[in-house]
């Protein structure tokens, strides 16, 4: 053996030696306790990586991999910005790039969060799956009010769960779903968000979505606690409620999500709650949330929601303030619109203005999540899996279902529908009808079927024409484009008119800013022109020509609050100087096409929330009238007719008038004068007044936003392949006079009828027709008479009386007769849906449990009270077929 061979036969047994390991710190260890994997990684953390678990954006690795150093709790990929109230709201509307792609660019974030931090901490990504993925190719479904109108819960599960899976095989991990705010005004504009006005019925609608999401391990994050709408249903407007309507009305779907559904994030709302914001109130967030209800998650505010102790609740003295308030208060997340904020959050971190104990419990929260997620062990997902789930035949076919199931039939006199298949032709009127519109916090769809596509496949052999009408967004005057006015610089004409604003409500000395405005079209609802300008205390004044089209007397003025003066030529137009209201005014003005006029228009607000917009008749005058005979002529030459209208709305788009917006009130009672067979489908997610059309009419369906399948559901329904049986989960008011209007109010010291309104409903809660007609008998009781805490069955039967196959919604309803303080005059306490044959009956079984016959007393403790309870069984809130009393001993 020579000396080289002899040197490396005695390294041989020293290379084979396994050298010690460095220990896996605990929290890397998935075999550990949860809490023990906690506790020792929070131990390990620095405080700007504390910092950084408690901040969510929208975003990726385009901000800098530097930038993420420290970690962060989690990002909205590709998140699509769009305009919002008090902040931005973060909704994406589906353009972001197909599945496979979207889940390589989350893994790539958390290969980069899991090998590139010092930590390793995944990130939990998260976005918007209302009524489905708000992401490019996932299956849209029937807004949530058109889930909650299916009365089905085992129905609105299996589209949750579809959801689910579509979002997991992305790698999203939390949704910001569902709203279960209670819908008591239906003139909030996000109405079409909810599960409607019954406590009841929202937490069970809840449950139902968020039990399969949670079960596949996606966290949910009900919202918006508390309220989010207040007097006159304006959206995040102040709320004064007591503890017991609190307690009674808009508390159990939250707590029914948690405990129920297992929901392990809660986000806060815009507004105020007696006083304090949402986002920073200790009783809501640390006494009844954490301590009371034990939840064991996270809660997050909306979006931007924190400086709102600053900005619009004037509670806190900056940005660092509201953030020391929001984290001392409860609050566990700071969900942002950008990056670019974190440092008017984290300076109230490095200053030490929030408790180090509130800032550790928050950071254990969001980490108990992401173990209990098994993110640290299993951060990734397949990424080809995720186009096994993109326009599945099954997805699509639970979407024409769910759309099915929700349509309300509001009217059908002499049984004018369904309309026969053989029908030789058909008239289909209105924008809603070529458009599949699909409500807000909505994806494109992978393809959204319009009703009158749906009626076109339906009916092959049905000559089908079709006219638009007038449309939804009628108005007899426009916004003076940039297009017709111009000013002059250095002696050259340029677009748009001259602006100056002054920090005063005159408009007189040196401006403190000067621009080019290409159009007068504002809303500074929140903020001022200028960070340079007070947003309550300002003045402008625009200057330059204005150029028409058209010859002839054009209709020029101002649509905005008073205080404003408008000059043409130099002759004052328009005075409405004095503050006082807001509204529309224009005057007659002689114009030659092509020749400029000078034209003059000074503003001031003195109290905040500026609204100013110079508009003109100009390319709108007479269309809307031909518009309505153009569809006339093509219903005089149908057989029948099908005219869809519907309605505008959405987060911070209230409305003040719940009439059909534009012409489509005219439009529908022009072609109900045909005489012609007629149903009206309404769109949109809340109620409309009909008191000017709806005896002219004979048929009314209300499909809400109906998902990608609407058009085929609608068809189903038109047609008689599906007998309807959605009903109403908000009560519709005759006039917007008699709101807030709910079915389960408290009885009225004398009555509840106007002078000159009833105080009823034009149609309850509850309610919705079927094509077949249900018979309700033989109600009784396993057990009469309770003994305390004792629970009985009611048992009664319901039959088919009709000729066609249908579902029937039973609703059980229960009043305490005599109580220690009031009551609700009747509150939903069950509910079923049933499918009978003709001439079938079925024996059905409600169980009656002390919970259900529970209120909170005068001393605010929850108790059965001994005496009698009114049993209602029915098939809508007014529609009570069976009724007896049982007694509580």
């Amino acid at each position: 053996m020579n000396r080289k061979t002899l040197l490396l036969s005695l390294l041989v047994p020293f290379c084979s030696v396994a050298w010690p390991q460095a220990p896996l710190p605990l929290y890397k260890d998935a075999k550990q306790p949860v809490e023990l994997r906690v506790r020792d990684l929070l131990q390990r953390m620095t405080p700007d990586e504390k910092f950084w678990q408690l901040f969510m954006i929208p975003g990726g690795l385009q901000e800098g991999m530097d930038q993420f150093k420290n970690g962060i709790f989690g990002l909205q990929v590709n998140t699509t910005s769009l305009q919002g109230g008090a902040a931005v709201q973060l909704m994406s509307y589906g353009q972001q790039g197909d599945a496979v792609q979207i889940a390589h660019e989350i893994n790539e974030l958390q290969r980069f969060f899991t090998t590139q931090t010092r930590l390793g901490i995944p990130i939990i990504p998260f976005d918007e799956a209302l009524h489905g993925l708000v992401r490019a190719q996932a299956t849209v479904f029937p807004q949530a009010i058109g889930l909650a109108a299916t009365w089905d819960t085992a129905l609105v599960g299996r589209v949750a769960k579809t959801i689910a899976w579509e979002t997991k095989s992305r790698g999203i991990r939390q949704v910001l779903t569902p709203v279960v705010n209670i819908a008591s005004d239906v003139r909030w504009g996000r109405t079409e968000e909810t599960y409607g006005e019954d406590p009841y019925l929202v937490s069970e609608m809840g449950v139902a979505f968020v039990n399969a999401f949670e079960q596949l391990g996606i966290v949910t994050t009900p919202k918006h606690f508390i309220a989010n709408v207040g007097d006159g249903g304006r959206d995040s407007y102040p709320i004064h409620y007591n503890e017991r309507l609190m307690r009674e009305i808009y508390l159990p779907p939250f707590l029914a999500c948690i405990q129920r559904g297992k929901s392990r994030s809660v986000m806060t709302a815009y507004n105020s709650v007696d006083g304090s914001p949402a986002t920073a109130h200790h009783y809501l967030l640390n006494e009844i949330l954490k301590r009371e209800w034990n939840f064991p998650g996270f809660v997050i505010s909306d979006a931007a929601a924190v400086g709102g102790a600053n900005v619009l609740h004037f509670t806190a003295g900056g940005y660092g303030a509201s953030t020391a308030m929001a984290l001392n208060n409860g609050l566990d997340v700071i969900f942002q619109t950008d990056y670019k904020h974190y440092p008017l959050f984290k300076d109230a971190f490095d200053k030490g203005w929030i408790r180090s104990t509130a800032i550790d419990s928050a950071v254990a929260r969001v980490l108990r999540v992401k173990f209990e997620l098994g993110l640290f062990e299993n951060p990734f997902v397949k990424e080809e899996e995720a186009a096994l789930y993109v326009n599945k035949p099954e997805h699509r076919r639970l979407a024409r279902q769910a759309a099915r199931e929700s349509i309300v039939l509001l009217k059908n006199d002499n049984g004018v529908l369904p309309f026969n298949k053989h029908i030789r032709s058909l008239a289909v009127i209105g924008e809603d009808a070529a458009v599949a519109r699909l409500g807000g916090y909505s994806g494109a769809g992978t393809h959204s079927v319009s009703i009158l596509e749906g009626l076109r496949k339906k009916l092959p052999d049905t000559k089908i024409h079709y006219a638009p009408g007038p449309g939804r967004n009628w108005t007899d005057y426009a916004v003076v484009p940039a297009t017709a006015l111009s000013h002059s610089k250095e002696g050259e004409r340029e677009k748009g008119l001259h602006a100056s604003y002054y920090n005063n409500i005159t408009a007189t000395g040196t401006p403190q800013l000067k621009r080019t405005d290409e159009a007068v079209d504002f809303r500074w609802t929140l903020f001022a022109p200028d960070t340079s300008l007070y947003y309550d205390f300002f003045s402008a004044e625009w200057n330059g020509f204005i150029e028409s089209p058209v010859s002839g007397n054009i209709l020029l003025g101002i649509e905005g609050n008073d205080g404003y003066k408008l000059y043409v030529d130099e002759k004052l137009l328009i005075d409405t100087w004095d503050k006082a209201s807001y509204d529309t005014l224009m005057k007659p003005v002689a114009m030659l096409k092509g020749r400029a006029y000078k034209i003059k228009l000074i503003y001031h607000e003195s109290s905040g929330s500026a609204r100013v917009k110079l508009i003109w008749d100009v390319g709108v005058k007479h269309n809307a009238e031909a518009l309505i005979q153009d569809a006339v002529k093509i219903a005089q030459a149908a057989d029948a007719i099908v005219v869809a209208v519907g309605i505008e709305e959405g987060e911070f788009r209230d409305r003040g008038k719940l009439a059909l917006p534009g012409r489509q009130e005219a439009l529908v009672q022009a072609l109900s004068a045909t005489k012609k067979p007629l149903a009206v489908i309404i769109t949109g997610g809340s109620a409309v007044t009909m008191s000017s059309w709806i005896h002219q009419v004979p048929a009314i369906l209300d499909i809400w936003y109906a998902g990608e399948e609407g058009g085929n559901a609608v068809a189903d329904v038109l047609v008689g392949d599906y007998n309807p049986a959605g009903r109403l989960p908000f009560t519709f008011p005759v006039s917007e006079g008699q709101l807030p209007l709910v079915y389960n109010h408290k009885p009225a010291g004398r009555g509840d009828d106007y002078d000159n309104l009833t105080g009823k409903p034009l149609f309850p809660f509850g309610y919705g027709l079927s094509y077949t007609r249900f018979q309700y008998n033989n109600l009784h009781f396993t057990r009469q008479a309770l003994q305390m805490g004792d629970s009985t069955e009611a048992v009664f039967t319901i039959k088919n009386i009709g000729e066609r196959a249908g579902d029937e919604v039973v609703q059980l309803y229960i009043h305490d007769e005599v109580a220690s303080v009031a009551r609700p005059v009747k509150e939903l306490k069950g509910f079923q849906r049933i499918h009978l044959k003709p001439g079938e009956e079925k024996e059905l079984r409600f169980w009656i449990t002390p919970a259900m016959l529970s209120m909170y007393n005068a001393d605010m403790k929850l108790v059965v009270e001994p005496g009698a309870f009114r049993i209602m069984i029915g098939s809508s809130s007014q529609a009570v077929q069976l009724r007896q009393l049982i007694q509580v001993k």
